[in-house]
């Protein structure tokens, strides 16, 4: 079974910067596509970015340009940059992995339910 456990949330000032990371463990294969989600309390789950195993980024709107993800596959660990934080970044982040026969990206485009394998989150707080 796999799990995911992540690390590196907190709360930090609006203009700052986390590095999220999430480390895998239970897994038979190197994962195609690891990624990132958040989810406020009464709101709609947003993807936040996901990653390849060829390297290939995919960003959210709302991150796009301030975070940059990265993956160890020797560590099996995803990694989250996010700088120059706003109030709205504030989130529970979740790490996620797609199963086997399921990709996560295809022609560059997240496939939400592909991604099979959930954290159980970190809390990211910015204030403002």
């Amino acid at each position: 079974q796999v799990k995911l456990v992540e690390s590196g949330g907190g709360l930090v000032q609006a203009g700052g910067s986390l590095r999220l990371s999430c480390a895998a463990s239970g897994l038979t294969s190197n994962p195609y596509a690891m990624g990132w989600y958040r989810q406020v309390p009464g709101k709609q789950r947003e993807l936040v970015a996901v990653v390849t195993s060829s390297g290939s980024p995919y960003y959210g709107t709302s991150v796009k340009g301030r975070s940059t993800i990265s993956r160890d596959d020797a560590k099996n660990t995803v990694y989250l940059q996010m700088n120059s934080l706003k109030p709205e970044d504030t989130a529970v982040y979740s790490c996620v992995t797609d199963r086997i026969g399921c990709p996560g990206v295809v022609r560059g485009l997240p496939v939400d339910r592909c991604f099979a394998s959930w954290g159980q989150g970190t809390q990211v707080t910015v204030s403002s």
